[in-house]
């Protein structure tokens, strides 16, 4: 598989003080090393919901794709044991994790509970800050996920608003369901 880097000249907008924007528009996917790629893709299907998609034909290495709320998910075959976490590791909040909103934290509790899933429940915040609940466990390779109904805490930027960008008119990548192309938002 050939690699190339590519510098774009395209015009940009830009922002107040003459900087730039970047043309980035939303987390595409997150890739994640994994000891077995099918186990890897049980616990993403199955606990959290994705679909796992076609790969394109060049991939020529074990892996899968998984989609769904708009996020992709690559797994990848690792050949290497030392470059994945420890499956027993302490769950600490504080430690690198992939966190993905909720809209019933209930259910998935009860999820994790059904499929003997070791978690760590914590509150955080109150009263005028919004109260968060979090769920904490750790994938089939170790690799730390959060649940979270986030989206009680009311983010205030600390620096420049008009740098926010929160596009709506379109969906990456597009969808296509029962042979019709959807984007979905």
């Amino acid at each position: 598989m050939e690699e190339t880097v590519i510098s774009s000249k395209e015009s940009r907008r830009e922002d107040d003080e003459g900087e730039q924007q970047l043309p980035l528009m939303a987390l595409n996917h997150v890739s994640r090393l994994c000891r077995d790629v099918n186990k890897s893709v049980d616990f993403y299907v199955n606990v959290l919901g994705f679909v796992q998609i076609k790969r394109p034909p060049a991939l020529d290495f074990d892996g899968a794709w998984l989609f769904n709320y708009g996020i992709g998910i690559h797994l990848v075959q690792s050949k290497e044991e030392e470059r994945l976490p420890d499956p027993e590791h302490e769950l600490d909040p504080m430690d690198n994790h992939i966190s993905f909103q909720c809209e019933d934290m209930g259910a998935m509790e009860r999820k994790l509970k059904e499929r003997n899933i070791k978690y760590k429940k914590r509150a955080v915040g109150g009263g005028d800050d919004g109260a968060i609940d979090q769920l904490f466990f750790t994938d089939a390779d170790g690799f730390m996920v959060e649940i979270c109904n986030c989206e009680n805490l009311k983010l205030e930027p600390a620096g420049n608003m008009d740098r926010i960008r929160l596009p709506s008119d379109r969906h990456n990548p597009p969808v296509e369901l029962n042979n019709q192309r959807s984007d979905l938002d």
